[in-house]
């Protein structure tokens, strides 16, 4: 007995380790037993995986990916008229596009042509009054420069309409009726196109023709393609009817002819 005693006493640490052995290899079985191993993934669980990911994660649009490329380089753009008994009235609204982040702004010559002041509100609701520093009547173009501008304010990317063809898709951003920023999209139309004013004053000429809704407030805003680039000034709407609303036909100028009014190259 005194043997096997200081047998135990001997290898007590041993038998300590053997039996936790013991007990932990039981534990892992349990649970082995009670957690069978996940079967493996078929083709069809992923692609149920997927669609419920996509499903309920919807990705913006290449629409909604255009407009917001732009939409910090969007002015609204307004006329004012100084009377004695009010003051500054506005009495016009239309849009313009910065393409120098110095406050250069491009927009329609009819949207300002006559008016007493000149203002424009950015995005980010800084307002400012503007001095119109250049003009191109054959392309019914303006350039705008801003008295005040905000902070790291972002010049519109432009782009070149040398590869544009119809049925590529547009966006038209801007304040129609003075509601905006408005995106609304569409399909280029034509190209080289003519289009004479309401008026008839002035004849216009290697027009882009589009199908985005554009109304009176559009003038002097961008169209955008589907990266987020400036390809024209949109600058009319033909409307067979004495109603100044969207057809389904509009026009802007190329980029080209309007970084021309400030003797630029847009690329």
């Amino acid at each position: 007995m005194r043997r096997a005693g200081a047998f135990t006493l001997r290898h007590e640490g041993l038998l300590a380790i053997a039996a936790a052995a013991i007990v932990a290899a039981a534990i892992a079985w349990s649970y082995a037993a009670s957690h069978p191993a996940p079967a493996p993934l078929s083709q069809d669980d992923i692609d149920h995986a997927v669609m419920h990911t996509v499903g309920h994660n919807v990705l913006p649009s290449q629409a909604a990916r255009a407009y917001e490329a732009v939409r910090e380089s969007v002015v609204r753009v307004m006329d004012f008229e100084t009377t004695k008994d009010e003051g500054d009235i506005e009495t016009g609204v239309g849009t313009g596009v910065v393409i120098v982040n110095d406050g250069t702004i491009l927009t329609n010559l009819h949207v300002v042509a006559g008016a007493k002041r000149v203002g424009v509100v950015f995005a980010d609701g800084t307002q400012s009054d503007a001095a119109v520093i250049g003009t191109q009547p054959q392309n019914d173009l303006a350039v705008l420069k801003a008295r005040t501008i905000p902070d790291d304010l972002p010049a519109a990317t432009l782009r070149s309409t040398s590869d544009l063809a119809p049925g590529d898709e547009v966006v038209a951003v801007g304040f129609p009726f003075g509601i905006g920023p408005s995106a609304t999209s569409g399909v280029i139309s034509g190209l080289k196109r003519q289009f004479r004013s309401p008026e008839g004053k002035r004849l216009l000429t290697n027009l882009i023709q589009f199908d985005a809704a554009a109304n009176p407030g559009n003038s002097g805003g961008p169209l955008v393609t589907m990266d987020g680039a400036v390809v024209g000034i949109v600058t009319g709407i033909l409307n067979p009817t004495s109603q100044r609303v969207f057809v389904g036909i509009g026009f802007a100028v190329p980029i080209e002819n309007a970084t021309a009014a400030i003797g630029m190259s847009p690329f």
